[in-house]
């Protein structure tokens, strides 16, 4: 099956040539899917293109909130809430059936790098909120047609980068107050397809010391040295990476030594990040590095005062939702498929990056499928220019439709099968008692 759609004001013309086949191994509801999902596309793309042309910071998602809420209101049968659980751009768009049964929630992103403003969207984010939104819509409109009873919740969520917005949500009794069973998303890159993708934990804090001045020449016995205390912090923390294990990762950076060569420093400050694998890993090396930390602090007499910043759970895929994502995409073409063999796609989707997808996942089952755009002349990935450029590109865009047309089916499945669910949920808890 082809699909075409256009959109004439921008010169968009995209020929899909996705192969629907008619075998019976196809997954049942593909075509409905595909067909619902090509239509939307169709309409989503301008706002999709306004996201991505007008990147806002995390918590500051207003055009990108006025641009999705007024899209999803257009849509028959959806309850839509802007502003949603004590964040402005935040919101929650409900599609029910009125007959209680699985509750499949999606999630799209907004915002771009706190970080990294004047680069844009380099990580994507329009075409993640593109695959959740078509995603939601063309589920629910299979789930009407069917008959089958549960609920669809497509969450706005602001600030991923930096800002947990999904961690605000979780801990506003979002994700609880709506019984969500399974929560869905992706993320584009420049790496394989894959079902599994599983990114690290991840804690930021600060370290301040604090000394006593003096005069550096003429009496330097007199003061206690901050910077002294911070140098040889990251001096240890330098050694411990010598005997860190793969995966491990801890980043720092000196923020503030002093003030002038001829005094000594009462205040230094350095910002860092640990990630690791697991949860239960950070935690481990995390206290490792607080030790390199206090060892600063007693060499030099200097007092020492840690702030913790933001923090990421891993994510941890879940094996029955990624079987039914893999059989949706694979479907679709032959080409760029995702790798049957689950250890394989395990392995091509580990990832050093992290989210706060990492947080819903460890709190219910979850999936996020990394999928692949074209990269720039420059073959770059996430976070850089030239990943912004070919996140606007309608080769992208149509690789995200692809995604959402998976996501749907997922979602499809879940509301259709009682027995998937109760597997997802059991396969969700066995995971999460064998990380602690």
């Amino acid at each position: 099956m082809m699909d075409f759609f256009e959109h004439e004001d921008d010169g968009f013309v995209v020929i899909s040539t996705e192969c629907v086949s008619a075998q019976a191994a196809e997954p049942r509801h593909l075509q409905a899917i595909s067909q619902v999902a090509a239509k939307v596309g169709k309409e989503f793309w301008p706002t999709n293109i306004k996201i991505h042309d007008n990147p806002e910071l995390g918590f500051n998602e207003v055009i990108a909130h006025e641009a999705l809420t007024s899209f999803m209101t257009r849509q028959p049968g959806w309850k839509v809430t802007p502003s949603a659980y004590g964040m402005e751009t935040a919101w929650v768009a409900v599609y029910d059936s009125g007959v209680k049964g699985a509750v499949v929630s999606f999630n799209a992103e907004m915002g771009t790098l706190n970080s990294l403003p004047a680069i844009g969207h380099a990580c994507g984010h329009n075409l993640i909120a593109s695959a959740s939104v078509i995603g939601a819509i063309a589920a629910a409109w299979v789930m009407k047609d069917e008959g089958l009873p549960g609920k669809i919740v497509l969450f706005g969520t602001p600030a991923e980068a930096g800002g947990g917005g999904k961690i605000r949500l979780l801990n506003a009794g979002a994700f609880s107050d709506h019984k969500v069973d399974i929560s869905l998303i992706s993320h584009p890159g420049i790496v394989p397809n894959v079902a599994r993708m599983r990114t690290t934990a991840l804690e930021q804090f600060e370290v301040e010391y604090y000394g006593r001045a003096a005069h550096a020449a003429a009496n330097p016995w007199l003061g206690v040295n901050a910077l002294d205390a911070l140098i040889s912090a990251y001096n240890n923390v330098s050694m411990l990476r010598q005997q860190s294990m793969p995966g491990d990762i801890v980043q720092g950076y000196i923020t503030q030594g002093g003030v002038a060569a001829n005094i000594i420093p009462a205040y230094a400050s350095g910002r860092f990040v640990v990630r690791a694998g697991t949860q239960a890993r950070l935690e481990e090396v995390r206290e490792k590095v607080f030790a390199c930390f206090e060892a600063g602090a007693k060499a030099t007499g200097a007092r020492m005062v840690i702030t913790k910043g933001m923090a990421y759970k891993d994510h941890v895929p879940n094996e029955e939702l990624a079987q039914s994502f893999t059989r949706y995409f694979n479907a679709l073409h032959p080409e760029h498929r995702i790798l049957e063999n689950a250890e394989l796609d395990r392995l091509e989707g580990t990832s050093l990056a992290s989210t706060d997808q990492g947080d819903v996942s460890h709190a219910m089952p979850s999936l996020s499928p990394g999928f692949f755009i074209r990269p720039g002349p420059g073959g770059q990935g996430p976070h850089s220019p030239e990943f912004a450029e070919a996140a606007r590109t309608k080769d992208a865009y149509e690789k995200a439709i692809r995604v959402a047309k998976g996501l749907a089916g997922v979602a499809v499945d879940v509301l259709s099968s009682k027995e998937l669910l109760d597997k997802a949920k059991k396969s969700w808890r066995e995971r999460m008692h064998a990380e602690r």
